[in-house]
């Protein structure tokens, strides 16, 4: 698949079929993901594998709104990525480096998801970024470490849907020159 063939037909899948992801694939997806751009290349993102049936049940049941709910039950897979804290945007001496402060972590991350989404797509997987949930909570059955901060949960399978692309904004009314 080409690259902006991918990056225009992927969607978000939030109807999965039952079929387990083989690991190698999944290792295949990360791995891809490991080459995403990073801040001063911190490589700040870590990644967690939810397999178990009964803790994405007890994720969905619990600690996620409503409207996750049912995307996260579908789902043969969960990944949640983390990121190492004070890393991306600073300075070895503590300081940051750009005003945008820590938020830079996030944009480290956002890219690594992207990326993640790209990879899965091109192994006809399905995935959905979701940011809602209790992080709090989540972070503990997940055995985050301390040093790390749970960013985002994705959700993972072969699709058993097929959205329509949503409509996008025309270029003059996002891209100006200067």
């Amino acid at each position: 698949m080409e690259t902006i063939e991918a990056i225009k037909s992927r969607r978000s899948i939030r109807k999965f079929k039952e079929d387990k992801i083989p690991h190698e694939i999944l290792e295949k997806i990360v791995h891809a993901a490991t080459y995403a751009p990073s801040w001063k290349n911190t490589q700040i993102t870590r990644y967690i594998v939810v397999d178990s049936k009964e803790i994405r049940e007890k994720i969905a049941l619990s600690h996620v709104p409503d409207f996750n709910q049912k995307t996260i039950l579908n789902a043969p897979m969960l990944l949640a990525l983390s990121i190492v804290k004070n890393r991306s945007g600073y300075e070895r001496d503590g300081s940051f480096s750009t005003l945008r402060g820590k938020g830079w972590e996030m944009f480290d991350c956002g890219i690594a998801s992207q990326t993640v989404c790209l990879s899965a797509h091109e192994y006809g997987l399905g995935t959905v970024v979701l940011g809602v949930f209790d992080n709090e909570e989540i972070s503990t059955i997940l055995n985050i470490p301390e040093e790390q901060d749970l960013v985002v949960l994705i959700a993972i399978g072969y699709p058993d849907e097929a959205p329509v692309m949503p409509k996008r904004k025309e270029l003059q009314d996002i891209l100006r020159y200067v």
